[in-house]
Parts: structure tokens; sequence; C-alpha cells
């Protein structure tokens, strides 16, 4: 028998995880079947050890376009570069294993999930972090795990575990949920301003839910897992690890400290460095003797790790940080509205030494964005671009396409401000907001948030209400610890947690939680999720001063959408033969959108030209009624009476019996072409024929008696009468 299957229930669906059968060659391979949706995954290192001082660990999720029965849509009809779900399916399993590799751990190693089967239901992205966690462990690569990673939604109050798209459409969360069989490992959510309450309530319900998982993946490494290579054996001797002790006496006696609490990234950054500098050259005074490079490299992790203690020291023991905050403290904050005159809205936000440019922009329905991947077709209409440019950390680097990275704070923030978003009935713009990084010491994501927040408030956008976000930390040292507000780009680098958390003054928008330590309790979280809350509304008070809630008229740059709705059976008259009559209206200026169900969009950089063309629609697809007056227009006569033009498209027969007390021989002994009079509705036939009157002589004359019915009287008798 070829291969072996490992079954389990997660949720109220069977998880199936089989190896031995594909990709043979790899140092761990399994798939993965949920319902129809099946992955691939592998795990594979080199046996050398890498020269860089990082993991060197590459993740991989593929989508491809034969799991739904698609060819791809681009040129060359084949799978390009990953598109953004692949990437933030990419991260969450990174997220998920990258802390589990032990210490040391320099190998070059590659996870890739390739989605072969997918049925539009079970989403591939919570799958894949378990594919690779069983893949790891059946592998002779050093791992920490099992993990396991699960979804939780929210209906009617209930936490549902693994849901359906069909039942996360309905949902008031979207929390994806990482662990081990002891801690909770990473956490992302998206939210409709849920409570901290809740979110902790659903994280726990998720941890539980996973063990049946994490219990299946120790099975499989129990009976078929490999002997683990040792990855120290390839390594060199770490010679910084014995000289700590001596660094840290000569550091802290040289004022490291004061040098820590030093005010300003850059300067705090530049006396360190000198302070690290002087303790080196007393050890190595000549850099260019032999070994000398090796033995520097070794000083300086040591010295990065005497920091790093001292830093947490301080944080734990004194309640001080790096820029002289306590832990609860959010740094000084100011705010520019509209500093770009020709964008629809745009603010800069400063917290500290992080500071973003959010411009938005308002588009139509041309202007939204194809989903093209293995998710139920659709497009749309927000987007939140996030820039991180190599200035903003004072750094020269390649710049090229948008980074991983960006595209996961990116989907933060999206997620963040999505949720207090109007629907598209409401206002029917396309909306794109661009966070411009311009200057980043920590939680640059979160400035993205209140940025972009408030450039929707400049433009006008009716939002539900402000968001802001802000970034969480934890140092713990044994018992202690100290959860910290609004962390440094240092304190994300030393802590033991990164916890960003978005939402409005009723409740959280947007969560995303990163755990490098064990031992996270729930306890700690409420703390972390209250505290959080704080600090949100401390920055939503700033940002209350200067602008409390969105001006109430559109900005005067953005372009205005008129709509309409107009009889289903018209749209024939607004389009007209090949396109002629919308090309004509385009042409006033405007550009015109026309739905199935009779709504017409008209956008256009200028009022006016919106409402010109929304009257010209009107006209063409107005509908008569009896009993209306109009002052038309004499068109045509005829010697039983005349043609009058009532509105575009629209004209109406004025009998020659109808057009004076006296006897009328001739039309033209009364009216022309081209005089105007007014008229009314006397009636409407069958066949959409309508008879006028002039309303001043009603009642000084007799009515004309109504025409005849087009099908009347019997099929042998006279004619119908025509006029």
């Amino acid at each position: 028998m070829i291969g072996k299957t490992y079954t389990t229930m997660l949720g109220d669906r069977e998880l199936s995880i089989e190896t031995g059968k594909l990709a043979k060659l790899v140092a761990g391979s399994v798939t993965l079947r949920y319902g129809d949706t099946m992955l691939l995954v592998t795990a594979q290192a080199r046996e050398e050890r890498s020269s860089l001082d990082f993991l060197p660990l590459t993740v991989e999720f593929e989508e491809r376009h034969y799991a739904v029965g698609k060819i791809p849509g681009s040129f060359h009809r084949r799978e390009g570069r990953p598109g953004e779900k692949a990437i933030l399916g990419a991260r969450i399993t990174d997220r998920q294993i990258r802390p589990l590799f032990p210490k040391g751990y320099r190998q070059e190693t590659q996870v890739i999930i390739t989605v072969i089967s997918a049925d539009q239901q079970n989403l591939p992205d919570v799958l894949g972090p378990i594919g690779a966690s069983a893949a790891l462990s059946i592998s002779d690569i050093p791992w920490g795990g099992p993990t396991a990673c699960v979804r939780v939604a929210q209906l009617d109050g209930q936490y549902v575990l693994n849901p359906t798209v069909e039942q996360l459409s309905r949902s008031r969360m979207d929390l994806v949920v990482a662990g081990t069989k002891d801690a909770v490992m990473m956490v992302e959510a998206g939210a409709q301003s849920v409570s901290e309450e809740d979110l902790v309530g659903a994280i726990e319900f998720a941890h539980a839910g996973m063990q049946g998982v994490i219990s299946l993946i120790e099975t499989m490494r129990a009976e078929l897992g490999q002997e683990k290579f040792n990855h120290l054996a390839l390594a060199d001797a770490d010679l910084s690890t014995d000289i700590v002790p001596e660094l840290a006496e000569k550091a802290l006696a040289g004022g490291l400290k004061d040098a820590l609490l030093t005010a300003g990234k850059k300067d705090r950054s530049a006396r360190t460095k000198a302070l690290r500098d002087a303790i080196i050259a007393g050890y190595e005074p000549d850099p260019a003797a032999e070994g000398a490079k090796e033995r520097i490299t070794a000083l300086k992790n040591a010295f990065y790790k005497v920091e790093k203690q001292e830093l947490r020291r301080l944080i734990v023991e004194d309640d001080l940080r790096a820029d002289g905050r306590n832990s609860k403290t959010v740094r000084p904050i100011w705010i520019e509205a509209r500093p770009l005159p020709r964008a629809h809205g745009s603010a800069i936000f400063t917290r500290g030494e992080t500071q973003v440019l959010g411009v938005a922009t308002l588009g139509t329905e041309r202007d939204e964005i194809m989903v093209d991947d293995l998710t139920v077709e659709d497009n749309d209409k927000f987007m939140l671009h996030y820039n991180f440019p190599p200035y903003s950390t004072g750094e020269v680097k390649r710049m090229g396409g948008q980074s991983r990275r960006e595209i996961g704070h990116g989907n933060l923030a999206k997620r963040a401000i999505r949720a207090v978003l109007p629907s598209f009935e409401e206002f029917p713009y396309v909306i794109r907001i661009v966070g411009e990084v311009l200057e980043s010491n920590g939680s640059s994501s979160m400035a993205t948030v209140c940025a972009g927040t408030l450039a929707l408030m400049d433009a006008g956008v009716p939002i539900k209400a402000p968001v802001a976000g802000v970034a969480m930390g934890l140092v713990m040292e044994g018992e202690k610890y100290r959860v910290l507000t609004d962390i440094l780009g240092s304190e994300d680098a030393l802590g033991d947690m990164d916890f960003k958390v978005c939402g409005t003054a009723e409740g959280v928008t947007a969560l995303q939680m990163d755990i490098k330590v064990g031992g996270i309790t729930p306890q700690i979280m409420r703390e972390a999720l209250a505290q959080a809350r704080d600090g949100r509304l401390h920055i939503l008070g700033k940002m209350a001063e200067v602008l409390a809630a969105p001006r109430p008229e559109l900005s005067p740059t953005a372009p205005r959408i008129v709509s309409l709705k107009i009889n289903p059976e018209l749209i024939g008259k607004v389009i007209g033969p090949g396109g002629k009559q919308i090309r004509e209206l385009e042409a006033m200026g405007a550009q015109i959108t026309v739905e199935e169900d009779g709504t017409v969009r008209i956008f256009s950089a200028e009022a006016s030209s919106a409402e010109a063309v929304k009257a010209k629609i009107e006209g063409l697809t107005r509908s008569a009624q009896v009993g209306e007056e109009f002052d038309g227009t004499v068109v045509k006569t005829a010697p039983f009476g005349a043609f009058v033009n009532l509105f575009p498209g629209q004209d109406g027969m004025l009998h020659i019996s109808q057009m004076s007390e006296e006897r009328v021989n001739a039309v033209e002994d009364v009216m022309n072409v081209g005089d105007r009079l007014r008229v009314k509705i006397a009636g409407i036939d069958d066949r959409g024929k309508i008879d006028l009157v002039r309303p001043e002589l009603e009642g000084k004359i007799a009515p004309r008696a109504p025409r005849e019915p087009r099908s009347g009287g019997d099929r042998g008798g006279r004619p119908p009468r025509r006029d």
C-alpha cells in the first residue's frame, strides 16, 4: 500500500493528512484534504549551514487555477507571481512556524504549499499551516512543533470552528489562530467592532478546537518521524555567549543605561554605537589583524545581547523605556488635515518618530479591482496600499515591487478600516487609500490606520466611526512582565509579543498578534487588550481634535457621482443602437455605468456636467402620466391635428377638435411647427399613444372620444379608426 492516511474531525468536517504517496524525495511531504479542498505541502532544508546571521526561511503559497477548473487570465495563460491572498496565506504559515526553529539554526529552509484542489467553501489559508506543521514534524529538520491553525466565526452569538465561506460572509468576526499544545502563538482578525471579551473567548475556543489536529500530528511524528539532524554540529562556536557577562560589566560601567535612555532614535543609536565601538576597540585594537573580523562580529553580537538584557531589565524592574516613557504612555501625537491641495482627502499622522501620509482617492466602478484567485470571482471596491520606502528608516535599499511585509501591513490596515465604510449603495464610490510611511520607529501599520481614517474623513466619506490602531508589546522575565503601549521598533525586536489592535470607541475591528514565547495566558491577553483600548481611546481623542467626524460636504476636488433609477426596459434608450446614445452622453463630460436593475451612475469631475447628463437621461427614460401638464413644442402638423413634443423622445397628439372653442378648418390657422403651448395629457391608449388637450379649454369644448383599442371589435368588422 502506497502512503498512509491520518484523519481527525476539525469542526464538523473530517480533516485527512496523507504522507508517503506524493513528492517522496523531499524531507517532509503531506497531502491535506478538507472537504474538496486539497493541499500538497513540502518541507526541505539544505545540509550546509548558511553564512547569514538570521534564519533563512522561506514559505511559498502556490495557487493553481486548475484547482477550481479555471485557465489563468494572464496573457501567457499561466500562473504568474503570487496574488495578495497567496502572500497573506504564506505569511500566516511563516508566522506560525518561524518561532519554533531552534536558536542558532541557520540552514536554508523552504516550505512550499500548493493548492491542488479548491472547493471555494473550505478556505486553504488555514490548512497550509497545518500541512507545514505535519511536513516539518515528520522530516529530519529540527523544529519545535507540532502546531495547528484554525479559523473562528461568530454567528448568532455562537463561535463556529473553521466556518465555510458562506458562514464567514455572515459572521461578525474573521479570526485566525495558530498555536501549540500549550500556547497560542499567532492571532489575526477582522471584526465588526466586537468587544475585547468576545475576542478572548474566540481565541480560547480556537485553541481548544485545534488540539485534535495537534494530537494527530504528534501521532504521525511518533510513527513516521525521521531523526532530526544536529544543526549545531555544523555551526562555528558562538564566541559571543561566553563574553557577555564581562562585556555587560564594561558596558554598564561605561554608561550604557544613559546611552539607552537618550531621547531620539538617531541620537540614541549613535551614542550606543560609540560606546560599543570603544569597548570592542579595547579587545581588538587592530581590526586588520588575522581573525579580528570574526572576533569583532562576535563582540558586536555579545554587545547586542547586553543591550537587549539592559533594556528588558529597565522595562520590567523600573517601568522605564528607551525614550523615557512608562509602559502605558502613548508617544506625542500631531496631526495635519488636508496637506495635499489636489488630493480628494489627505492627512499626516505623526506619533513620536513614526509618520504616515494618508491619501484617499475616490473613483467609479470602472476603478474596482478584479480578484483573480481561487475564491469565487468578485471585484473589490476598496483598496488600501501601504508603502514603506527605505528612507523612512534612514536606510538605502534597492526598491522594487511591493514586499510581503508591505502587503501584510496593508491588509491589516485594510481590515481595520473596511469595517466602518458605508455600503456601496449609500456611497457609490470605489475607494483607494495609500499610506506613505515617511518616518518609521515602530507601529507604522497602526499609524496608517489613523492616517487613512483621517484622509477618508477629510474627503467627506461618511464612515460609521473613526478607527485608530495601537501596537502593544510584552516583556516577560520569569513571573514578572510588563505590557507596553505604542512600542518602538527596538521594543518590537527585544520583546516577547507584537500585538496590534485597531478599532473604534465601541470595539475592535482588526487584530494581529505574534507571540515569541510560551506561557501567554488568557489573563495577559485580557490585560493587553484593556491597555490597548485605553491607548486607542487616547489616540481617537487626539484625532477628534483635528477631525471629529467626516466633513459634511464631499471634497471640492473629488468627482461627483449622481445616481438615478430607470425602468430596466428602457436601458436600451440610454445605450442606444451600438452604444451611440451613451457615447453622446459621455461626451458631455461624464462616465456612465448602467446596471441590469436599472441603476444608472453618472461620474463627473464637475457637478454641473453630472446633473446635465442626469437630466438628459431622465428625459430619455421618462414615462408620461395622465393628468401631467407640459410646455410643449409643435414638431409636426397633419390634417387631423398637431404633434407636440413633451420631453426628449416623447410626443403627444393634440386633435384639431381640441385646439379652439371655434371650429378649426386647418391646423395651420391656429398653430405652426415651432410654436410653444401648454398641453395636458388626457389619455394614453394601449399602444402608448398620447392624447393631449389644452388645459385652458377644458370644460369649454367637448372632450374627444377615446381611441378605440388596437385589437377591438370583430375580426371581420371595420378596421380600427386611424387618425
